[in-house]
């Protein structure tokens, strides 16, 4: 047996190629959008793709299951509560699927969502008990899938099958037995997912603390508390895995000169200038969004710009166009019209306008020094963590406005007034941020460090 995991970072998604090299065959569970590694790899060990499995319908990345299949012919396998409208076939408990020696067993395990599985992997030339288990999004390292992407309502309900599918099933199997899960950190799937990329089922049983809890109510409680932001465009996202995404095809570079480009923007594109921050600061094109090329962008760009919006973009290398496609693509975000193929020098030599400056950073003693004037400079505070988060300790007077809901409550802020956004560390923030610029907000701070180093600077906190 072959396997061989996949990993995202920023967006904490994991995904796996299971062959048998004395068949020559492979499956590929939970394919990402950026579907040439899995081809490339199958490829350097003879492997050919014969399955697409899908532990769940994803609501934080796009599947790249249905570009994946038409490269392949592979059938792509889903259980049958998904309810899916692309061409698959449905999986029920209890199903096996053979991949040359090795076998892949099917354990419906609801919770993260009702159609979600985990794969009980066996290598029969060796053993027939499982040796590893392909989880999803059903049981993480140090954590298990949050029950509320499906929709809130339906939480309490998740949660209870997930209880269920923990302890009356995965918990029967051997300690010996390998998780390899769908997520890692990173993830906003779970709450604090570990930062290791496979575990135990036993160390899991003796650590996990979501397998401690006495009853299934206390389980059902912790589960559905302190959850985290939800991922930006979730829905949709879910609506296109439901679907079936249209296949990406081959991602080829798509130049553009500054003339080419003006009318995209006059049409009403957005330029999104993924540079370093010093080199956006010191001259980028007004009202242009900035979001580094860096393994955050995938989730930041789901709380800036809609996701039908055409995009050009404006990258420090050209190299760097078909990574960012992908980080967008994964994430719902299809639209990307090309890249600018002439420098800002070029574009001020047009006589096209430039600015500079950006948002300004302020660490907790400058924003404590700031909110102690009484005049206009001082800031209105945005939290944009969550409601948890900020009962448990806030700066005095803070609004709270989680960045998952930014998008639809901005108009509840003066974009005159000065205002300083903060979280827990620094990164919602820096995103919450991007956004106010992105809608003209005169003067916008970022809070370095949030609200973390506000505490370790033993400025004054409100609970509750």
């Amino acid at each position: 047996m072959y396997i061989q995991q996949f990993f995202i970072e920023g967006l904490g998604c994991a995904s796996y190629l299971v062959g048998c090299e004395g068949a020559g065959v492979a499956a590929v569970i939970d394919p990402d959008r950026e579907v040439e590694k899995y081809l490339d790899t199958a490829q350097a060990r003879g492997l050919q793709i014969t399955h697409i499995i899908e532990t769940h319908l994803h609501a934080d990345h796009v599947s790249g299951n249905t570009d994946l299949a038409a490269r392949t012919g592979a059938d792509i396998f889903l259980h049958e509560a998904g309810m899916a409208a692309f061409p698959h076939k449905p999986l029920q408990e209890g199903d096996v699927l053979q991949i040359g020696n090795v076998r892949l067993g099917v354990l419906h395990t609801p919770g993260h969502t009702p159609e979600s599985i985990t794969l009980l992997v066996a290598d029969t030339t060796r053993a027939e008990e499982p040796w590893l288990a392909l989880t999803g999004d059903t049981l993480f390292v140090g954590d298990v899938g949050r029950p509320d992407l499906v929709g809130a309502d339906a939480a309490q309900h998740l949660a209870g099958q997930m209880y269920s599918s923990l302890f009356e099933k995965l918990l029967r199997q051997d300690d010996n037995l390998l998780i390899y899960p769908g997520h890692g950190a990173g993830s906003l799937c779970g709450k604090s997912i570990g930062a290791m990329r496979a575990t135990t089922l036993g160390f899991e049983r003796k650590y996990n603390p979501a397998l401690h809890l006495s009853s299934r109510e206390e389980f059902i409680q912790w589960d559905v508390d302190n959850l985290p932001e939800q991922p930006g465009n979730h829905t949709r996202i879910k609506a296109m895995n439901r679907r079936g995404p249209t296949p990406l095809g081959e991602v080829l570079p798509r130049p553009l000169a500054i003339r080419e480009a003006i009318p995209h923007f006059q049409r009403g594109a957005a330029l999104l200038d993924t540079r370093p921050k010093t080199d956006y600061v010191g001259k980028h094109v007004p009202g242009s969004t900035h979001l580094e090329a860096d393994d955050q962008l995938s989730n930041r760009i789901g709380f800036i710009l809609p996701p039908e919006a055409p995009i050009i973009l404006l990258l420090s290398n050209s190299s760097e166009y078909r990574r960012v496609v992908f980080s967008l693509a994964r994430v719902g975000y299809e639209n990307v019209v090309g890249y600018l193929s002439e420098s800002m020098e070029q574009w001020e030599t047009l006589g096209l306008p430039v600015t500079s400056g950006d948002i300004h950073e302020l660490d907790p003693v400058e924003l404590n020094q700031l909110l102690q004037t009484s005049n206009g400079a001082r800031p209105v505070v945005l939290d944009v963590r969550e409601p948890w988060e900020y009962r448990q300790g806030h700066v005095p007077d803070a609004v709270l406005i989680p960045l998952g809901e930014m998008a639809r409550r901005v108009d509840e802020l003066d974009p005159i007034t000065p205002v300083a956004v903060i979280c827990a560390t620094g990164n919602r923030s820096q995103s919450a941020a991007a956004f106010l610029g992105q809608k003209n907000f005169k003067t916008i701070y970022n809070v370095r460090g949030g609200t973390s180093s506000w505490v370790r600077a033993g400025l004054p906190i409100v609970r509750g």
